[in-house]
């Protein structure tokens, strides 16, 4: 096991400076080795941990241990993400969902199209869209006796992001420019499985889903299968629906799903449509309901926070222009290469394909050269805050040292980076990464949302992140 990195300034600095409540400060340089050395191998993880942490004000590397080892960043790189999308589309950007018109609404008659139009929304909900079949109604819609035409090309349609995650994993769905419920679609059971449906629930509506359907079979095992066949079919293990619950259930061909769910909500308002065609380019027509999501800045809040797949994907695919997720992932890349210094090995916005590979010196340079610049000044703020936990693990809340940071997790892999302010003010960037890709590869693919020894693993390696961070705050 190689030797941590120390430097002689940052050794004095550690020795000399107060310290924060609830740390001690180690007696001699040994002892600082020895603890940090002492904190892996406590961990006790199998694969590799690569940590790094520097000064923000010099650049200065205060702390390494194999920093160049190339590792999963999981979703630790939607901070890269968020950088990237500030870059390119700024933190003002909206997405705007349309419902448009060819001709005007005569009588409650609509004798020419209805356009639903998506421009990439990711927080686009049911209530949403039912709001915006509201306000269609209150302009006095009734029917509509042109075509109902459904554009969601403004992305484009992706089937799944990883196709090594089960099939039910409802954080790994499709994309297109036309999303809602995070691309989930939810299903309902009574117990025994007496009966089961598809909804697309909200707080004020709860819309049926009859385009994705699903049926409940005699088998203890796999509790799911998938399959489309023109249109998407679930079946479902009778055994594992003991009790009645529900789960949301990833959806593949979200824009009919979209043009379905707006339908029924069509005519829950009295609103009658035609059978919805998919269009590919959009044709011209006069707004009747515009409605914009939130600035991109709090939208990237709510996905560094929640770690929301489809928002990462869709900023990404927006700021980028690429048609495939896999040009859109290499765009990315390239600029992360170009403006922040970041070698790395992207496959998506998400951090949920699993052969992406970052390096901890890599990903902290990074975000220390995207808070540098105009478009990431803001970085810091939209990470979620982070607390020390004690020798208990209790979390240190309102303690002297403030933590922003993203964390990931994916089977065998778990990471944290972001920044730290000690109580003296100086601030640290940091990246911690402990991944076994090997061990994650050798789990089927149906065992993989709860593997052997995934829960343990993870914890161990949180417990190491949290040793690493107070360890650096003793040094301040």
């Amino acid at each position: 096991m190689a030797s941590p990195t120390w430097t002689r300034r940052w050794v004095l600095a550690g020795l000399g400076a107060g310290f924060g409540a609830g740390f001690a400060a180690p007696s001699s340089v040994a002892a600082q080795t020895a603890r940090t050395t002492d904190l892996v191998a406590k961990a006790k993880l199998t694969g590799t941990t690569g940590f790094c942490v520097a000064d923000v004000a010099t650049g200065q590397i205060l702390d390494s241990f194999q920093p160049a080892s190339p590792v999963p960043p999981a979703s630790v790189i939607k901070t890269i993400t968020a950088l990237y999308a500030l870059d390119h589309l700024g933190p003002d950007h909206q997405f705007t969902t349309q419902v448009l018109a060819t001709q005007p609404i005569s009588a409650g008659v609509l004798a020419g199209d209805l356009i639903l139009s998506g421009g990439g929304d990711p927080t686009l909900d049911t209530d949403g869209l039912g709001e915006m079949v509201a306000a269609l109604a209150r302009a006095g819609l009734k029917r509509v006796t042109g075509r109902f035409l459904v554009y969601g090309d403004a992305l484009p349609a992706v089937g799944r992001i990883s196709d090594d995650i089960p099939v039910e994993a409802g954080y790994d769905p499709g994309l297109s420019g036309l999303s809602l419920n995070n691309n989930r679609v939810n299903l309902e059971w009574t117990k025994g499985g007496a009966t089961a449906q598809m909804t697309a629930p909200g707080l004020r509506y709860q819309p049926l889903v009859q385009g994705i359907r699903v049926s409940v079979v005699d088998r203890d095992t796999p509790v799911f299968t998938y399959s489309d066949q023109g249109a998407e079919n679930w079946t479902v293990s009778r055994a594992a629906l003991a009790k009645e619950g529900s789960r949301w259930l990833p959806v593949r061909h979200v824009a009919p799903y979209v043009a379905e769910v707006f339908a029924t909500l069509c005519a829950m308002q009295g609103i009658s449509l035609p059978p919805p065609q998919m269009i590919s380019a959009l044709p011209p027509g006069t707004p009747l309901i515009t409605w914009p999501s939130a600035h991109l800045a709090p939208i990237l809040r709510e996905m560094l926070k929640y770690s929301t797949n489809v928002t990462a994907e869709t900023v990404g695919l927006a700021a980028s222009g690429a048609r495939s997720l896999p040009a859109s992932a290499v765009a990315m890349q390239d600029w992360a290469a170009e403006v922040l210094g970041l070698k790395a090995t992207l496959v998506d916005h998400s951090g949920l394909g699993a052969t992406a590979r970052v390096t901890a010196e890599g990903m902290v340079r990074a975000i220390m050269a995207g808070e540098k610049r105009a478009s990431g000044a803001g970085l810091r703020a939209l990470l979620k805050e982070v607390s020390l936990k004690d020798e208990k693990g209790s979390p240190q809340i309102g303690g002297p040292v403030k933590i922003c940071a993203k964390s990931g997790t994916l089977n065998f892999v778990s990471g944290l980076s972001g920044f730290m302010t000690l109580p003296s003010g100086r601030d640290l960037a940091f990246a911690i990464f402990s991944a076994d890709p090997a061990r994650r590869e050798a789990v089927p693919i149906e065992q993989r949302e709860r593997p052997p020894g995934q829960k343990a693993w993870v914890a161990r390696a949180r417990v190491l992140q949290n040793g690493l961070l107070r360890h650096w705050a003793s040094l301040a």
